[in-house]
């Protein structure tokens, strides 16, 4: 992991909150014919910002920084915003070209005036290269780290997770909110900020591998249905995602009502309600289930059966109306 920033930063020391604009002489040096978009990134700032749901300034926050699109528009919004960052940018090391991917996120961090950690990590061996750089990631990116996630991102989710065959909570997608804040807003977006401000982003090539689901949808499925509807339909999957998200807060509430470890409780209540119960209890415990152990344990409930396993060799049974974990049976 390396740590770099503006020269001066130990210098200023910390700042209030205050409004970003593109330096004078960085404007300055930009050829004649880009001085003008320059300065229409600034509108293009004061219209997307209302869009955008960034916490208040009161406090450093971190940012994932691929140094694409999404996440250098993510930085250069938050900085107008009055926002102290920290970007964190990961180099995997599984493509020829991270190292200078790294480098590149380092000069645009350099150029929006924004500290960034550079972390190299090792990508696991197995199967799914996306889940394991996933888990690589999350490794050392700080928890609750704004994302640029935008509304196009929010749509592919949603298609993803149904093909995947999730329910409500996860078909809600991302949650809009201060670690999603760019979440109401286009790909296009993004890009248009970048090229107002005459930085040209890191252009990941794995984004056109075709072997990966999210590619797919993204490249065939999403079009094709735009074809079929006649329309953009981002915008419909990303209001479906709300909808949905709507319902799973009523959900949760009912759930909460319940309680899981009782047996008749969970034998008498709707299903939906009993399976979300079951499935935070368990989850809570340390055991977090699979839908089809969750269909095990109201069989208990419902006492079509005596126990069940749970994933990882736990055991569910029924003593009285009390469920109870037991260790596995030698």
């Amino acid at each position: 992991m390396d740590r770099s920033g503006p020269a001066d930063r130990r210098s200023r020391g910390r700042r209030g909150a205050h409004r970003w604009l593109p330096q004078a002489g960085v404007v300055a040096a930009l050829p004649r014919r880009q001085a003008r978009p320059r300065a229409r990134a600034l509108s293009e700032f004061d219209r997307l910002l209302p869009h955008c749901t960034f916490p208040l300034p009161t406090r450093p926050v971190t940012a994932a920084f691929s140094g694409g699109p999404d996440s250098t528009a993510l930085l250069a919004l938050a900085r107008h915003a009055g926002l102290e960052v920290v970007a964190h940018h990961v180099d995997h090391g599984i493509r020829p070209e991270s190292s200078a991917d790294a480098d590149r996120a380092r000069e645009i961090a350099r150029r929006l005036d924004i500290e960034i950690v550079v972390h190299r990590v090792e990508v696991g061996t197995g199967p799914n290269l996306e889940a394991r750089a996933r888990a690589a990631r999350r490794s050392v990116v700080p928890p609750g780290s704004m994302t640029g996630h935008t509304l196009d991102d929010q749509a592919e989710t949603l298609l993803l997770r149904l093909l995947r065959g999730s329910g409500t909570t996860g078909l809600a997608a991302m949650r809009p909110g201060p670690q999603h804040p760019l979440l109401t807003i286009r790909r296009l977006d993004t890009e248009a900020v970048c090229s107002e401000l005459g930085i040209e982003p890191v252009r990941d090539r794995s984004n056109d591998d075709p072997s990966l689901w999210r590619n797919r949808v993204r490249h065939e499925l999403i079009p094709l249905m735009a074809d079929i509807a006649e329309r953009d339909v981002a915008p419909i999957l990303a209001r479906t995602a709300d909808l949905l998200r709507d319902d799973d807060l009523v959900l949760d509430a009912l759930a909460d009502d319940l309680d899981p470890t009782d047996a008749r409780a969970m034998a008498a209540a709707d299903p939906a309600i009993a399976r979300r119960a079951l499935r935070r209890w368990l989850t809570e415990s340390g055991y977090p289930p699979d839908a089809a152990a969750i269909e095990r344990v109201l069989d208990v409930a419902h006492g079509r059966a005596v126990a069940c396993e749970l994933p990882g060799g736990r055991r569910i049974e029924r003593s009285r109306q009390a469920f109870r974990i037991v260790p596995p049976e030698r």
